[in-house]
Order: structure tokens, then sequence, then C-alpha cells
């Protein structure tokens, strides 16, 4: 027998003049019209696609079940089991004071970034979901209407030959042409051949060369016909990125993303503000407080939440909002199942600021077989119009393609 997660010691947890549950504020869990109901129990199930997805399922004892999906990775299924008492017995449309809720029970336990954010974003997403059923209405209705009936997608491109120029212009127009998507994206901290040092993050020139020659065959080879960013991954110290960036100003660069390790603001702000081509971060700062100064100190040109990852859904829509003020557009990160994808489509279209969310699954030919709905068409989300997230799980495909050892969650 394994370790109960959901019993484990934490006086932080177990006692704070912050507790936000129903008893504790004196909610009322009686509303009437059909939406009395109780959180009775979370399950997650950890699918092995081209990254393990935590799949996160919510029941209530109405026999309501919501889906969601947590970023992926070690840690999150453990911190859920972890949290599922503190919501049992609550009302699942109070999702921002459950949020809330979590975020201060789990504060020793790292809620200001991570995994733990992590954890209560699944979490916060199959509380949308959820929440939606009981009300008859799409997420995105949760989130304040929407903007737009379909959401634009970017497809995250990959070759074999992924450092060679050519290689990289073919599959693009190949993505172009043959799956319809007008939004691109390649990386460029690949290797040149020119490498002296792979510690130090310094390029030499003959390096930044190599990832102009890229930039300048993908873009050209598309030209108009579709939009075209590309990822550095944190790899490059500030004076590298500026290089490269300032080298990049000829092309036409959609952005260029995460030139510069996260943790240092200033040489972020530095970078973005030496040059003309457009920069983007935000997948790797948590929550909005950790997106706050990108946004005041206007060391981004656009971010990039990733939706699982920073905090969930409404705490992606505040994020928007923030960004808002400062006119910067938003393009949410995503690596995600078709569940959380959805689920990213559904607070593009609830704000006016988004540019696209990320699809980055292309070349796994059963993603889409998790759910019984069509999902992306011709680079496209269309906004589902059924309650919640409006995707249904697929059982039997989850099963097939579970992590080995994991345990399929309970049907609804």
């Amino acid at each position: 027998m394994g370790v109960d997660y959901s019993q484990l010691h934490d006086p932080n947890a177990e006692y704070t003049m912050r507790d936000l549950s129903a008893e504790t504020m004196g909610v009322t869990r009686e509303r009437g019209g059909g939406r009395d109901i109780e959180i009775t129990d979370v399950q997650t199930t950890m699918v092995d696609g081209n990254f393990p997805w935590t799949l996160v399922r919510i029941y209530t004892d109405a026999g309501i079940v919501g889906t969601g999906e947590a970023y992926w990775g070690a840690g999150a299924p453990e911190l859920i089991e972890r949290m599922t008492p503190f919501i049992q017995g609550e009302n699942p449309l109070d999702i921002d004071r459950l949020t809330e809720h979590l975020v201060q029970k789990m504060s020793g336990e790292g809620s200001i970034g991570g995994v733990t954010v992590t954890a209560i974003s699944g979490i916060e997403v199959a509380l949308h979901d959820l929440a939606g059923k009981i009300l008859e209405v799409p997420a995105y209705q949760l989130l304040g209407g929407k903007y737009r009936d379909e959401m634009r997608v970017y497809c995250d491109c990959h070759t074999e030959e992924e450092a060679d120029p050519i290689a990289c212009a073919d599959e693009a127009e190949r993505v172009v042409e043959e799956l319809g998507y007008d939004a691109l994206k390649f990386d460029l901290d690949v290797p040149s051949g020119h490498e002296k040092d792979r510690a130090n993050r310094h390029l030499r020139a003959p390096e930044i060369e190599h990832k102009a020659s890229i930039v300048e065959a993908v873009t050209e080879r598309v030209g108009s016909r579709a939009d075209v960013a590309f990822d550095c991954h944190w790899t490059f110290s500030g004076g590298s990125a500026k290089r490269l960036a300032k080298r990049l100003e000829e092309y036409d660069v959609w952005w260029l993303e995460d030139p510069v390790p996260p943790e240092n603001h200033d040489v972020q702000r530095e970078v973005t503000q030496s040059t003309s081509t457009p920069i983007t971060v935000g997948e790797n700062v948590y929550r909005k407080h950790g997106q706050r100064r990108l946004l005041e100190e206007q060391a981004v040109d656009m971010i990039a939440p990733d939706m699982p990852k920073v905090g969930g859904m409404r705490e992606t829509r505040k994020i928007a909002d923030l960004a808002d003020m400062y006119y910067v557009p938003v393009a949410m990160h995503n690596v995600a199942s078709p569940v959380a994808t959805v689920a990213s489509a559904h607070v593009g279209a609830a704000i006016p600021n988004s540019l696209a969310v990320e699809y980055h699954s292309y070349e796994l030919g059963w993603w889409e077989d998790l759910v019984e709905e069509d999902v992306i068409e011709d680079g496209y989300i269309e906004l589902p119009e059924d309650p919640g997230l409006g995707v249904t799980l697929d059982m039997d495909a989850v099963e097939d393609h579970m992590v080995e050892g994991e345990e399929l969650f309970d049907e609804a």
C-alpha cells in the first residue's frame, strides 16, 4: 500500500487564520435551483502522451463530474490527493474562493509557484467544467462571455533535422499547406555545430548566424501565409540574447520566446527594451503576482502564461486583464492534452487581448482520440457551446494510454 497523501500532517494547513472554507467563512451550501451540490471526491489519472498529462476529475453528490488537467510532470497527482480533503463537502460553484482556499492551505508546501500551483490549477480547471455543467453554460460564460467564436491555434513544429534551416522551412511549408495552420513556432536552442561550451550561455557569432539562417529560411518560405515565432527555452545570457534579437530584426518574427532564464526580471527587461524583435515570456512564471513585474516594467512585448500551470482559468483571465492595462497581447503557452487545450481556448475566447493558443502534439497521432469531440480544424478551435469545457473523455483511449502503473479514475 502506498502513501495516503490526503492524510499528511501539516500544522500550517490544519490551523491558519485565513481559512477560507465554507464552514469558517459562514458560506451557506443552500443555493436553490439545483445548485445545492457538494464535492465528494477528487481523482487523477496520468496519461503518457508526448508529455505525461495529469487529468483531474471532481465528483459530486449530484452525480455531476467535472474534468480538468494539471500541467504535466511528477508530483501533481500526490499534491491533488493531498488537497482533496480541503474541498470535500464544498459547493463547487465557489471557484474563486475554493482556489484561494487551496492556495492558503498549501502555503507551507509552496503555493506561490511550482508544482503546487500546477496541482491547484488542475483542480481549478475541473471546477470550471463542473460549474458549467451545473449551471448549463459553457465555461467561457463563467469568465465573462466571449469575444470570438473560434480560437486561433499556433502549431509548435519539429523535424528530425531541427538544426537544418532547409528542413525547418520544408516542415513549415508542410504544416501550412497540408495541415492548414497559419501560425507556427520553431525552436532556436538547437545545436549549430559551433558551440565551445554548453554551460556558459554565451552565443558565438557563428552560432547567431546559424540561428538567423533558420529564421530566414522559415519566414521567407511561408511569407505572409503564416506568423512564425521562435523559442529559445531560457538558454542564453543577457548579452547574447540582445545580439541574437538584434540580428533577427530584419526578419518577420512573430516573437522570440524566453531568450534568457526567467528568474532575473531586470535582465529580461533590458533584453526586451534593447530590440524591435518582439519578446515573449511567461510560461515559467506563476500566478498573476509572478507576471506583474514583467508587465509593469514593460519587460515583455507579449505575455505567454501556461493556463494549467500558472494558476488556472480565472488566474489566466486575471493575468490577461493586467496585461490589457499595458496594451500587451496574450499568447498562451500550452503543451496539454485536448482537455486543457480546450480550456485554454475558453479563456482565450473570453479575453480581448488574446492572440493564439499553442498546440504541441501534432506529431502524436492519437492526441484527439482522448476526447469524443473534434478539437482543432484548419488551425482553429471552435468554441464548444455544450456546458462546461464541452469535451468528453474517451475512457477507453485514456486507459489505453495511461502511464505504466497508473490507475484509471472512476467513470462519471
